[in-house]
């Protein structure tokens, strides 16, 4: 489905869309949950893409799991500024290697992702922490050291799709180990990308803008509220983030911190908390200004 201006339709053109003053093409990713019926009657994914399309400058595509090559075959990603991602029962379809491919593009500026709510166990989103994970753990080694560094990689604990304890250690965790011949070992544990507890009551949260300077954060006030959500509380087991720009708490005292950004090589992480399948978050105003806000600037920042 595509939705707004348009895909360019070759590789030439491609190349220039965006930099050249084109819209910023923008692929939603949605997996269609059979349970988004019950507050989108023509699934999440399409909802945020009919919102996005009719904002001036944006270029929306609508994808989906059942999609040929997953809706992410190269000829889709090719035509990608801003990738937004939902996912959740189906989140393992996606296999390591098709993730690896998503964080490769974005290294490379290709591409930046946009992953949200049940999405933090998504495969992209799962590759492009440890990628950072990775990157922060080699970056303690001294520099004249680095290249010859050894890093070892140790699965999250709990293992994926288990959510930790409260009393879990956090993950990502290194420890450095320097061997007789002089050179450094690196013990990474990958990060588990969840949290200690959810509550999907459809309660709401009161979300406080922390850097309303942000362009993410445009036209945004500083406390805002999202009227039914599921709760999600700290600590997230993710690398630390470059910025948080919003943080989200609920009457019982939960807190997150729902909106995040991350640096990877030459682009860019968001994640974006709200979002759950059965309560009509992204036909709200506020959710919505912020992943316009995120896919203007996230597609402006690539090189």
């Amino acid at each position: 489905m595509l939705l707004g201006g348009g895909l360019l339709p070759t590789a030439a053109a491609d190349a220039a869309g965006k930099k050249k003053g084109g819209p910023v093409r923008v692929v939603v990713w949605d997996e269609r949950q059979p349970r988004q019926k019950q507050a989108y009657p023509d699934f999440l994914g399409n909802q945020i893409a009919k919102a996005l399309s009719v904002r001036p400058g944006l270029s929306v595509k609508s994808v989906s799991l059942d999609d040929p090559g997953q809706g992410i075959s190269d000829k889709v990603l090719d035509q990608c500024d801003v990738l937004v991602w939902w996912g959740h029962v189906r989140q393992g379809l996606i296999k390591p290697n098709q993730g690896k491919r998503i964080v490769k593009r974005i290294r490379a500026g290709k591409l930046s992702l946009i992953a949200l709510h049940s999405a933090h166990w998504s495969t992209p989103f799962i590759e492009a922490m440890n990628a950072r994970a990775k990157e922060e753990a080699l970056g303690q080694v001294p520099a004249a050291a680095r290249a010859k560094a050894v890093l070892k990689l140790l699965p999250p604990d709990p293992p994926l799709y288990r959510a930790p304890k409260r009393s879990a250690a956090l993950t990502p965790a290194a420890s450095f180990f320097r061997n007789k011949d002089g050179r450094y070992e690196v013990n990474l544990r990958l990060p588990n990308c969840c949290f200690p507890a959810y509550r999907p009551d459809g309660k709401p949260s009161t979300i406080v803008t922390k850097v309303p300077e942000h362009p993410i954060a445009r036209g945004l006030p500083k406390t805002w509220s999202v009227a039914h959500t599921e709760m999600y509380d700290e600590p997230f087991h993710v690398p630390a983030p470059d910025v948080v720009v919003f943080e989200e708490r609920w009457e019982a005292g939960e807190r997150f911190r729902s909106g995040m950004i991350w640096n990877l090589g030459k682009g860019k992480v968001f994640y974006f908390r709200p979002g759950h399948e059965t309560y009509g978050v992204y036909f709200e105003p506020m959710p919505l200004q912020v992943l316009e806000n995120a896919s203007r600037w996230l597609g402006a920042e690539l090189p």
